[in-house]
């Protein structure tokens, strides 16, 4: 017979981005748990509402599935003595499996005779096995825990309530002084408790009680109404997917309703108005068909529709309040200039152990400009470049950032316009901040995107050099973010840069300017900062699929440019498979081992001819020079003509021994195996690749 179990975690309100990945949690956890003691089901489906975390268990067996197995024991000549009687061995043995020596039997595997006991376990009921479903609630991991009364229990709120179903039987077990009950909270203004008469009956009992505790079904309903809402008024409404689940996670019984607000905050930039909206009250926004933003807004109240002018009416002050102050901040902050402002950045910390927002912005001149200059931007572009760079913060100190501080860099774009600026300056200021998450839009425009690399750099270089250098799961200054953003950036635009270039960049700004770097020294965890965004680069490649072989290969190489590491990825990952692969990286491989072992004394020594002693050195040398003196345009290319070298590399190794006595003919040697070695490194460490 199939059962039908509940499990409903009641609880305080819980913070709206914690519901959907607590409940998801929760799912996850009661299927490994139902896997591990072999209960059988068919469905697992789960219910959750800011006070409530629920999954309902269909098609559950009656009990665990029974095991039968035959458990294997020592060799046969172990386990009995000479005259056929048991040893220790073979006794220890039946112990372990709660059986005697009667219960022995033997087996052949593999030419050899072993013992074996054969096992039973009979499985237990789901009731019984059921009540461990608290360990599945108390396992439950949350971004923010929380401790009340006298506990020592942390968990995301304090639990109010626990349900507990096997079809109509409540399964005992407590959490603290909760203990599992039949007894669920309708809503917290509009119902009551339920006694839920069968594990069946929820949710639709809740139902009856103004829960939707349906998280699916809730948010139809909410884009339902906000859909038929914006017909009703020829709105159009960008029903935002992160806006809906978080304001699905603030509701039990949703009922959408639009208020309205003055039409004079429209002189406000439309960015602030959406800003206010939808991040700081969680409302939707509303525009006509020309796509112009308007004076009304749509929410959720959680409840139904009693007094609802009054709910509107709250709504619309607080966002009154909001706006007066966005307007009151727009029009204060035009008074100044943007110089005004960079002069009052000479006073705002942007760390204490690294100095001034002002004199971040002055070292970050100096590595825009550098970087442009490596990029081969334009006079004009760098001239843009150099004035970005020397203002791109100043919209920190307007009264706007500093009441909206997620409108940083939007709001330096819409006063440096306003101010006079040129737009390429303007979007730059913008552009800086991107990528604001991992998988985050990128820069688009020369400006932007060198300007972003180069605070990128500046605050990794800072903070490295500071000794605060991401540990773990703990970066609270967001640098891999960072270090990944300029590698998604440099293989977005396919730019030459490398750590190397990198490196150079910040030695350049120091050089010309110490005094910048006076808290901070730029020669401290060089290495580290390295290894830290060739890290990130891996990482921006493994989501590509490359072979972790191939990956390992190309990353090795730290000092080639980011696009070429990535391309090599792809040049190999396309051959891998040819016939002629495994034969060319073995003849290169070759090469680069005994490379390895020339003293560095000689790299880049002459290759002397009269000392050749064969023909296939000769040989080899000449392919050396023929592919050297072609003008490889990409590395596909190169690899093409790296794989000519495979049969003058195997005769050359066939009649020359390089390690020879004589001093000059072995170096001879080892330079020009360096020289073949060297053709290589743009596809990292080919020693890496698994070609077995």
């Amino acid at each position: 017979m199939a059962h039908t179990f509940l499990l409903e975690i009641g609880l305080e309100e819980i913070p709206a981005h914690v519901v959907t990945p607590s409940v998801e949690q929760l799912v996850k956890k009661t299927a490994t748990f139902l896997k591990e003691q072999r209960l059988e089901y068919t469905e697992i489906k789960s219910y959750s509402t800011p006070r409530r975390l629920a999954v309902k268990v269909f098609g559950l067996a009656d009990k665990q599935a029974d095991i039968k197995e035959e458990a294997k024991g020592p060799a046969k000549k172990i386990a009995q003595d000479a005259d056929g009687n048991w040893t220790k061995a073979a006794q220890g043995f039946a112990r372990g499996q709660k059986a005697s020596t009667d219960d022995i039997f033997f087996k052949e595997l593999k030419g050899v005779e072993y013992v074996y006991i054969e096992r039973f376990i009979p499985g237990k009921e789901a009731k019984d096995v059921l009540t461990g479903m608290k360990d599945v609630a108390m396992d439950l991991k949350f971004p923010t825990m929380m401790r009340w009364a006298s506990n020592s229990f942390e968990y995301v709120r304090p639990i109010r309530w626990l349900v507990a179903l096997l079809d109509t039987d409540v399964i005992p077990f407590s959490i603290l002084n909760i203990t599992t009950d039949r007894i669920t909270k309708g809503h917290r203004f509009l119902g009551k408790e339920v006694a839920l008469g069968d594990a069946a009956d929820y949710p639709s009992q809740l139902e009856v009680q103004s829960v939707i505790a349906d998280a699916d079904k809730r948010k139809a309903m909410i884009k339902e109404q906000i859909i038929a809402l914006a017909n009703q008024n020829d709105w159009v409404v960008d029903i935002d997917a992160d806006l809906l689940e978080e304001v699905n996670n603030l509701v039990e019984y949703p009922t959408v309703l639009a208020g309205k607000f003055d039409q004079k905050y429209l002189e406000v930039p439309e960015v602030v108005l959406i800003t206010s909206m939808k991040d700081n009250q969680r409302y939707f926004y509303v525009r006509n068909q020309q796509n112009e933003l308007l004076p009304y807004f749509i929410t959720v109240r959680n409840g139904n529709k009693q007094y609802l002018e009054n709910v509107i009416s709250g709504n619309e002050k607080v966002l009154t309040a909001r706006l007066e102050d966005a307007k009151f901040f727009f029009n204060e902050d035009k008074k100044q200039s943007i110089a005004d402002y960079v002069k009052r950045l000479k006073t705002v910390m942007f760390h204490d152990k690294i100095g001034t927002v002002y004199q971040k912005m002055q070292r970050v001149t100096l590595l825009a400009n550098y970087l442009g200059q490596k990029l081969g931007l334009s006079t004009e572009q760098l001239a843009d470049l150099n004035r970005a760079a020397m203002i791109y913060k100043f919209d920190l100190v307007t009264g706007m950032v500093g009441e909206f501080s997620e409108l940083q860099g939007i709001m330096g774009e819409i006063y440096a316009r306003i101010m006079g600026e040129k737009e390429n300056v303007a979007v730059a200021i913008r552009e800086e901040y991107m990528p604001t998450s991992a998988e985050g839009e990128l820069p688009t425009t020369t400006v932007g995107s060198v300007l972003s690399i180069a605070d990128k750099l500046d605050s990794i270089q800072a903070f490295f050099s500071a000794g605060m250098v991401p540990s773990g799961s703990n970066d609270p200054y967001a640098l891999r973010r960072q270090a990944l953003g300029i590698v998604r950036i440099a293989l977005a635009k396919e730019w030459p840069l490398s750590t190397v270039v990198l490196k150079q960049a910040v030695a350049a700004a120091y050089e010309k300017s110490p005094e910048l770097y006076s808290n901070i020294d730029p020669k401290i965890n060089e290495s580290e900062i390295q290894t830290f965004i060739i890290d990130r680069l891996q990482q921006v490649l493994s989501g590509e699929k490359f072979r972790h072989d191939i990956l390992e290969t190309v990353v090795s190489e730290k000092t080639n440019a980011f696009v070429t590491i990535k391309k090599a990825a792809q040049v190999l990952s396309k051959h891998h498979t040819d016939a002629d692969f495994k034969e060319s990286i073995e003849a290169l491989t070759r090469v680069i081992r005994l490379a390895k072992k020339a003293p560095e004394s000689i790299r880049n020594s002459e290759i002397k001819q009269d000392l050749f002693e064969n023909e296939c050195e000769k040989k080899l040398y000449l392919a050396v020079q023929t592919l050297k003196d072609k003008k490889q345009t990409c590395l596909e290319e190169q690899y093409q003509e790296l794989r000519k070298l495979k049969a003058p590399i195997n005769a050359y190794f066939d009649e020359t021994m390089i390690m020879v006595d004589d001093e000059r003919v072995k170096n001879n040697r080892l330079s020009q195996l360096l020289e073949v070695a060297d053709l290589t490194n743009d596809f990292g460490d080919l020693r890496n690749l698994n070609v077995k």
